[in-house]
């Protein structure tokens, strides 16, 4: 028998019933939820709604800078070397909403009204405006495989496949307005924010700054202003040693770029690249005008502007060198070495350099040089050459051999005499002077110094050095010679650099010491005694005749006399610092080892020996005292890179003047002359530059003997 129970029902019923309870309770939470939100809002709108709207409307502070004036260049005599010329320029500032787009549109209306002509765009340029175009833009990211432009890809990367297509499959060609479109987008788009560069300065026309003015409104961020230019009133001749500065389109060296970052530059500032300009770049750029600008965040408009330094312009420096001087200088040795050139007796020189410099102080008065090619027959200015070209300068260098004579007691200044016999090496030709064998029996210091005797100077070096030397059979010179004869050539500033306020400076090229065998070359210690073997500058020259003239100081050179400030008006000068002479060495001769020197140097013009080589100087007045000097040397071909056998002579000359009062002392190089068409383009240029000074300064000195 089966027993079944019936099902009654209560568990659906039950489950019905609990339905309205869950949800009320889930309505209850989302209330409680609501309400919890609503509380917080409205306690972060009470106690924080001020803060969070001043967050809405922040703003930024951005420092923006302007530059200043660059420094003035000053001769002697207070002219202007170097200036700032304004000109009018078309400016533009990057505002803070500044896009592609607009500065596309910008360059484009900016193309109708001027001109870029001394300028090309760069195939990256091309490519960057032809890409600024929205729809070409699209066009060139579809043409492109998906691999290169896939969203693993960040921007920069899918846009230098961008270029890379225009560059080398579009290849687009651009109109004469196009291509001034094109820098000045690429202008634009290189900007800073905020920071204001010129578009256009050089070469502005009237026409272009009255069309630019009329349509200002049309182009966001144009306007127009003034720039600058260095300038030089007084001639360019000096130009190669107050150097280059940098323009707006090249801006700061690539090659120190970093550098000029760090300190605060721009990209577009200008700087100086060469010599003056560039060793003073710290004080002659002056300090920029400082800006704080004030901008709202999400309006990108700027609120407020506030100057916090006005900026101050660049230090301006007063030179040493008397313009007028200068171009005295620059013109007789231009006139000079185009008489050599007429003569055919410059035809295969390098050029010509003369410096002129007050003896007692290292002043450089005037530095004026000739760079010569050959084989363009091209003249140009190369005043830097005093300091970075060196010559073998001859006999111009026997002052100093007789000092170390005198100064290591091989000779006094009451028996100097020396027997004038010609010195035979074993297997070479007979060494000797200009004048023919058995001139001369014997020869006194002055005497040798002032008939220009080779002969002297070895037989002194023999005796001074302690070398063994049998006529024709062997010589024997100390491993030390060369040193000895160097270290008193550099007493006098020959072979080393002189510490000239210019960068670039030479210390000279010394010869071989030694064969490949390592002995002593026995005969180029004797033709470095008498100035034929190692080879010095022209500042080193003058340098060296310098210490001679004011006694025994060797004063170090300099081309910068003060610093200071220009006034507002440009009528003033207000000097910071003052430079003050620099001894560096003092000659340990006494003063009659120094008389017989100087004795020899009056002589060379004013002596009475037929062999004498500067007599045709004793009637310019003021006096002068003089070394003149031949070497022998080689046409070296610049193409090549190499010496020929074309035989040659540097004509060179060293004095001062007056010879009782010396005031100027002078340094002159005529290089690479044809030895059968030797002139007097040294003593010519001796007596221009002598006579010019004192004219400038009549009156100034008392000269007599």
């Amino acid at each position: 028998m089966s027993y079944f129970r019936k099902n009654s029902g209560t568990g659906n019923g039950s489950q019905t019933a609990n339905t309205p309870l869950r949800m009320k309770i889930l309505v209850g939470i989302i209330v409680i939820l609501f309400a919890a939100l609503i509380g917080q809002l409205a306690y972060l709108q009470l106690f924080y709604g001020s803060r969070f709207s001043a967050e809405v409307n922040a703003t930024d502070q951005t420092t923006v800078t302007k530059a200043v004036p660059r420094g003035v260049m000053y001769d002697s005599q207070g002219r202007i070397l170097v200036g700032n010329k304004a000109e009018n320029a078309i400016t533009y500032t990057r505002s803070l909403s500044a896009t592609s787009k607009e500065m596309y549109q910008v360059a484009n209306i900016l193309s109708n009204y001027i001109k870029i002509t001394d300028e090309k765009p760069t195939k990256r340029q091309i490519a960057d405006y032809y890409l600024a175009d929205s729809n070409r833009a699209k066009k060139v990211l579809s043409a492109l495989p998906k691999s290169q432009k896939k969203s693993s890809l960040t921007t920069s990367e899918i846009n230098e496949y961008e270029v890379a297509y225009v560059e080398n499959t579009i290849k687009p060609t651009l109109s004469t307005k196009q291509k001034t479109a094109a820098l000045l987008y690429n202008k634009m788009s290189g900007a800073s924010t905020l920071s204001t560069i010129n578009l256009k300065s050089s070469g502005l026309s009237n026409k272009e700054i009255a069309q630019v003015g009329e349509h200002l409104s049309s182009m966001p961020g144009v306007g127009i202003g003034t720039d600058w230019n260095r300038y030089y009133p007084n001639g360019s001749s000096i130009k190669s040693i107050i150097g280059s500065v940098s323009t707006t389109k090249t801006g700061l060296p690539s090659d120190n770029l970093q550098y000029y970052l760090v300190n605060g530059y721009s990209r577009n500032d200008r700087v100086g690249t060469s010599y003056l300009e560039k060793e003073y770049e710290a004080l002659l750029k002056g300090t920029k005008a400082s800006y704080k600008v004030t901008s709202n965040t999400s309006s990108n408009t700027v609120t407020k502007t506030k100057q916090v330094y006005k900026g101050q312009s660049g230090a301006s420096l007063k030179l040493t060198i008397d313009a007028k001087y200068q171009a005295e200088v620059t013109k007789a040795l231009k006139q000079q070495f185009n008489s050599a050139l007429s003569a055919g007796a410059a035809s295969l020189s390098s050029g010509a350099y003369a410096v002129a410099m007050n003896p007692q102080t290292g002043a450089v008065l005037a530095m004026a040089g000739i760079s010569y090619d050959p084989s363009t027959k091209k003249v140009s200015d190369n005043a830097l050459g005093n300091i970075n070209q060196s010559f073998v300068m001859g006999s111009v260098v026997k002052g100093a051999q007789v000092a170390g004579g005198l100064i290591n007691k091989v000779i006094t200044p009451t028996n100097n005499t020396l027997p004038d016999t010609a010195i035979y090496l074993p297997g070479t030709s007979v060494k000797k002077s200009v004048y023919p064998v058995g001139t001369f029996s014997s020869l006194t210091a002055a005497s040798a110094l002032e008939v220009s005797s080779n002969i002297y100077m070895m037989q002194l070096t023999l005796r001074w050095v302690k070398a063994s030397y049998v006529a024709k059979k062997y010589i024997h010179m100390p491993q030390t010679a060369f040193q000895t004869l160097r270290n008193n050539f550099k007493m006098f500033g020959l072979g080393q650099k002189t510490g000239i306020d210019l960068p670039g400076e030479s210390s000279g090229i010394e010869g071989s010491s030694t064969d490949s065998s390592g002995n002593i070359l026995a005969g180029s210690v004797l033709d470095e005694s008498y100035g034929n073997y190692d080879a010095y500058t022209p500042i080193q020259l003058v340098q060296y005749v310098s210490t001679i003239a004011n006694g025994g100081y060797r004063m170090q050179p300099y081309v910068v006399q003060s610093i200071g400030r220009t006034s507002s008006d440009g009528k003033h000068f207000y000097t910071y610092y003052n430079k003050k002479p620099t001894v560096q060495f003092k000659i340990p001769w006494t003063t009659s080892e120094l008389a017989v020197i100087k004795q020899g140097f009056y002589q060379v013009v004013h002596g009475t020996n037929s062999w004498g080589t500067a007599h045709a100087l004793k009637n310019v007045k003021p006096s002068i005292s003089a070394k003149t000097g031949t070497a022998q040397t080689f046409y070296y071909n610049t193409k090549t890179g190499k010496s020929t056998d074309t035989e040659l002579i540097n004509e060179t000359m060293v004095g001062w003047a007056s010879s009782n009062n010396p005031q100027i002392a002078f340094a002159i190089v005529f290089a690479g002359i044809d030895p059968d068409l030797e002139g007097s383009y040294n003593k010519n240029m001796a007596k221009a530059m002598v006579t010019s000074y004192y004219k400038l300064h009549k009156g100034k000195f008392s000269s007599t003997k």
